[in-house]
């Protein structure tokens, strides 16, 4: 097939041009050109902006296009209208940001979905859901919405994930968050990107969650895994909802992973229902894989850069003075 790829050189675009190519089809990227891949190198490579001129993309033919990096829904219909002569599919990734708060366990695609008149224009589920109305509104069915939860793994720009591994193979005193058993949610970038060429290969349409894993994970077990991976060098501090947040602790970005029992608008937020996107055949890698290839990537980092998210050791060391419990 011959694939066209808006993005692709950061997280999940590169991910899907690698697994595009190891699937064997011919891959065209767009971007504006400022990133360059050696693993790329052979391929065509489109540059442009595309809230500017889409010039470039017009008397062509593609297979399928995959918008990895939209949410401005004008730009977005600008590629679409562009390119609805030029492609048989569009294939947008969205987001589960889409939906209108998570108050039930277990929520599918026909959940509710927020709209711009929910609140601030420019609130990035709002704004998804705009990408996906113009996607449809131009394709139809053939239309495919890919909402992923957090995507996690090597190339993560946003550390969300990062830093459980990383911490924990540091060993000693680790803070962890709220009540140990409750459920988290997650995917591989690499078996979302895998995932995505065979749902385009198979020419399945219409709207998809795809988080992970597939059966039930819990806070504990992920750092147990992270502690086995790591060399089992830390020990772990749970301390409560309450003792976090008296901390200043921010969740998500300064906890990742962690969401307070008080947050009743994102209490359900990791429990969303993926079992469609299983019967359209989501893998899922093992949990160690993801994470020894979490740290291996991150070793290949600068150390002193600053990471996007994660306790800085001042925060860890406030948390850990108030901790009520032994470490385990």
């Amino acid at each position: 097939m011959k694939l066209l790829v808006l993005g692709g050189t950061v997280f999940l675009g590169r991910h899907i041009v690698n697994a595009a190519l190891e699937a064997g089809h011919e891959v065209t990227t767009f971007n504006r050109g400022t990133i360059s891949l050696d693993e790329q190198a052979d391929i065509e490579k489109l540059v442009g902006d595309r809230s500017g001129d889409l010039a470039v993309l017009t008397n062509r033919k593609w297979d399928a296009v995959i918008d990895t990096c939209g949410y401005d829904p004008q730009v977005v219909a600008r590629s679409a209208d562009i390119l609805k002569n030029s492609v048989d599919e569009y294939t947008f990734i969205s987001s589960i940001s889409v939906y209108k708060g998570f108050p039930t366990k277990g929520m599918d695609e026909t959940a509710k979905v927020k709209s711009i008149e929910d609140g601030d224009e420019a609130e990035y589920g709002s704004l998804k859901v705009g990408c996906e109305r113009v996607v449809r509104q131009v394709f139809g069915e053939k239309a495919l919405i890919i909402r992923p939860g957090l995507i996690v793994g090597p190339y993560d720009p946003t550390d969300r994930f990062t830093y459980w591994p990383t911490r924990v193979s540091k060993g000693g005193l680790v803070a962890a968050p709220g009540d140990p058993e409750k459920k988290i949610q997650f995917i591989d970038v690499r078996d979302l990107a895998k995932w995505t060429i065979h749902l385009i290969e198979n020419k399945v349409s219409g709207v998809l969650n795809a988080t992970g894993p597939q059966e039930p994970l819990t806070m504990r077990t992920l750092l147990n895994e992270c502690n086995a991976v790591g060399g089992n060098f830390a020990q772990f501090v749970w301390l409560s909802d309450e003792k976090v947040l008296e901390a200043g602790v921010a969740p998500w970005m300064d906890m990742p992973l962690w969401i307070p029992a008080s947050d009743e608008e994102h209490r359900y937020f990791q429990t969303i229902d993926c079992s469609k996107a299983h019967r359209a055949g989501l893998k899922y890698s093992p949990l160690a894989t993801t994470i020894r290839d979490t740290l291996k990537w991150d070793a290949s980092r600068d150390p002193a850069a600053e990471r996007k998210a994660g306790l800085r050791p001042e925060q860890e060391s406030r948390l850990l003075a108030l901790a009520d419990s032994k470490a385990t």
